[in-house]
């Protein structure tokens, strides 16, 4: 059973940073991404580790402020720094078997239940 618990989030101001989690029961063998939601909005792809930490990708609205990274088969992280109103939202930890497609949620098998972040102005 693949169990996925987000950690992390909160209420910061514009330009702070905040680090979420997310204990993974999963090899490293899964692909473990980070999506967003935003009230009245649809789901959006933020990050994504490859399986054994080959590759990152970042959504363009995210790169160059935010950092995935994992640790084996124990956790996933998200660094975000220079954050800004519109990154508040829902943010979920998701875990993926397949090869490929990581920037679309029907890539993921196992989804975690979501921490809030707020960015205030």
């Amino acid at each position: 059973q693949v169990q996925l618990v987000e950690s992390g989030g909160g209420l910061v101001q514009a330009g702070g940073s905040l680090r979420l989690s997310c204990a993974a029961s999963v090899r490293n063998n899964y692909a473990m991404g980070w999506f967003r939601q935003a009230p009245g909005k649809e789901r959006e792809f933020v990050a994504v580790i490859t399986r054994f930490r080959v590759n990152t990708y970042y959504s363009d609205s995210v790169k160059d402020r935010f950092t995935i990274s994992r640790d084996n088969d124990r956790a996933v992280y998200l660094q975000m720094n220079s954050l800004k109103p519109e990154d508040t939202a829902v943010y979920y930890c998701a875990a993926s078997k397949t090869v490929g497609g990581h920037r679309y949620s029907s890539a993921y098998d196992y989804w975690g239940q979501g921490t809030q972040v707020t960015v205030s102005s």
